[in-house]
């Protein structure tokens, strides 16, 4: 049973073996439970947690009351702020990062401001009505009655965290009123990746707040402590509803088979996808909308990234930059890599995965198989996966307080987790690969210059990297076939974050700063001897830009790397398996042509 804890595999890793646990990470999303808030009124009918929601043969059932719960959570939450606030303080001084890291200093930049919020937003129109309200107006307060576990509220809200640098502020207010370019980037909006929240991104908050005069960290709808409605949609019975020609083009080159019947069940899968895909970019919009923020600097974790794509596709005037941290769902699977894959595992995980990926197409999340454990359980699956997963966090109140702040999340009841089997199959690839979406997002930049997106992966991501380098490739491409008079595609850049997983933002918080700089257009405010990211660029661009040097200027004389350095570079463990896998094919092949010889 212990094994089985592995559900999902990078979904819920909290397990038994490292070794286990990242082979079976290669299964799934990232999906160690977070969560953050502070602000919302708690259902005053001290509901427990719904037995129904529980996972299909649980024996145990909870009796702790869902507002306990989310006391638990607020208080993990102003915890990790306070951490954000006194612990990783941006400084030169290596002496002083190492005090702070370990709690032994409490210098403060009073430049900066933290503040819990929490935003009114229109429900998705894609949510289907509570069965009491079928006569409400969807923006009716009967909508409220969704929610699970806030009560007393009128509207759906999204949670989060907002730091503001006044100074930046201020100095960008100067420069603009000067027509100065080197006025701040629009403000930056992270999005959190699966089953996380907003202060997963605590150890970068005061520190990215130099680049950015404003810092917007979300918990997305259905997960922290923003609004939890029941995860039941509405599918457009045309399929065509808010479509976008991106991820058209994304399902038509999916569907290489003219068969009526193909066809007819990749309609069915871009309703599904579109409408679980809505639930999320609406409320972003809702959101943005409310705040009156003309331009967002955007970027997403994993999950996140994946949704931060959705979104630029709908609303690429409100997208500044596109910044994709470690995202899930760019390749396209390829049948016999994954079967390959597979048969590379001893019998015992490749029993499991296929365990895993039965509950998965069953619609059975992490989150609900963590639930149905009894609690002394469900808190050792989080504590072991902290401990594993980050040792990069060596401090022992850290670790209390980010394991709480996980736990308390996935015990929540779920909602934005049902997410999962909608978006995404059994094997981490998406249903509508970003591959081809991202090649056709629109730019809204007068300049007729492509959106700008970059990709940050971690040294050791499981995420595969040649994912970010392929969509580069295919946007270069598009940009050398189109006419002039054609919209240009985007302008992609791929970074590597040294010492890091897919966690990077945690395990080398300080590169990962730097890359977010990077991307955002503010490497020159990086302080001297700061580790800077690496960049990466495929064979194609490579070629074209021996002639033209203003890619390989633009990281302050710093080499961009190869296709072949980034082989190097990344050492995730997918990645390696398939490289082994490639030597010995042609190891093989060269032993049979000798033989032949």
């Amino acid at each position: 049973m212990h094994l089985f804890c592995s559900f999902h595999c990078a979904s819920t890793p909290f397990i038994c073996s490292p070794a286990t646990a990242h082979q079976l990470s290669l299964e799934r999303e990232s999906s160690q439970a977070v969560s953050s808030s502070n602000t919302l009124a708690i259902s005053h009918h001290h509901r427990t947690e719904d037995p129904k929601m529980m996972f299909p043969f649980s024996l145990f059932t909870s009796s702790i009351k869902i507002s306990d719960r989310i006391e638990s959570l607020r208080d993990a939450e102003s915890k990790l702020l306070e951490f954000a606030k006194t612990r990783f303080v941006p400084t030169s001084d290596h002496h002083q990062q190492q005090q702070q890291q370990h709690g032994n200093s409490h210098h403060h930049d009073d430049h900066s401001s933290f503040e819990l919020f929490d935003t009114p937003i229109a429900p998705p129109s894609v949510l289907k009505q509570h069965k009491n309200n079928k006569a409400a107006d969807s923006n009716s307060t009967a909508n409220k009655k969704n929610c699970q576990v806030f009560d007393d509220v009128e509207h759906y809200s999204l949670h989060g965290v907002k730091v503001i640098n006044h100074h930046r502020q201020l100095s960008s207010s100067s420069s603009s009123s000067d027509n100065d370019s080197s006025s701040s980037p629009a403000p930056l909006v992270l999005l959190h990746g699966y089953a996380n929240g907003s202060l997963y991104f605590y150890r970068n908050l005061h520190g990215l707040s130099k680049f950015f005069g404003q810092i917007y960290a979300l918990d997305m709808l259905g997960w922290g402590l923003s609004s939890r409605p029941c995860f039941q949609l509405k599918y457009d019975p045309s399929g065509e509803g808010g479509t976008t020609d991106a991820s058209a083009a994304a399902v038509s080159n999916n569907n290489n088979n003219n068969n009526d019947s193909i066809n007819e069940e990749e309609q069915q899968t871009r309703r599904k996808v579109k409408s679980a895909e809505q639930f999320f970019v609406e409320s972003l919009e809702s959101w943005r909308s409310y705040h009156n923020l003309p331009k967002l600097t955007l970027a997403g974790h994993s999950m996140g990234g994946y949704l931060s794509v959705a979104y630029a596709e709908q609303y690429p005037q409100h997208v500044e930059k596109l910044i994709l941290l470690s995202p899930v769902g760019v390749p396209q699977k390829v049948e016999e890599e994954d079967t390959r894959r597979l048969n590379s595992f001893p019998l015992y995980v490749r029993a499991l995965i296929h365990t895993v990926r039965a509950m998965f197409n069953r619609g059975i999340t992490p989150g609900r198989f963590l639930r149905s454990l009894p609690h002394s359980k469900s808190r050792d699956m989080v504590n072991g996966y902290i401990a594993n997963r980050l040792p990069a966090i060596t401090c022992e109140e850290e670790q209390q307080y980010l394991g709480e702040y996980l736990y308390q999340n996935s015990m929540l009841p779920g909602s934005g987790e049902d997410c999962l089997c909608e978006i995404l199959t059994a094997g981490a690839f998406a249903r509508v690969p970003l591959i081809h979406r991202i090649p056709e997002i629109k730019s809204s930049s007068n300049d007729g210059e492509g959106l700008e997106v970059h990709f940050v992966y971690g040294e050791n991501d499981w995420m595969d990297f040649r994912g970010g380098l392929d969509v580069q490739r295919l946007c270069h491409q598009k940009k050398q076939d189109q006419s002039s008079l054609s919209p240009s595609p985007p302008k992609v850049f791929v970074h590597g974050v040294r010492n890091a997983g897919h966690l990077l933002m945690l395990e080398n918080y300080q590169e990962f700063n730097a890359a977010m700089a990077i991307a955002a257009g503010r490497e020159e405010d990086l302080p001297p001897g700061m580790s800077r990211s690496v960049e990466f660029v495929c064979d194609e661009v490579a070629a074209a830009d021996s002639a033209d040097k203003s890619r390989m200027a633009r990281s302050s004389g710093k080499a961009v790397m190869s296709e072949k350095d980034a082989a190097k570079f990344f050492r995730g463990g997918r990645f390696n398996r398939r490289e082994s896998q490639q030597r010995d094919d042609d190891a093989a092949g060269t032993v049979e042509e000798k033989k032949e010889q």
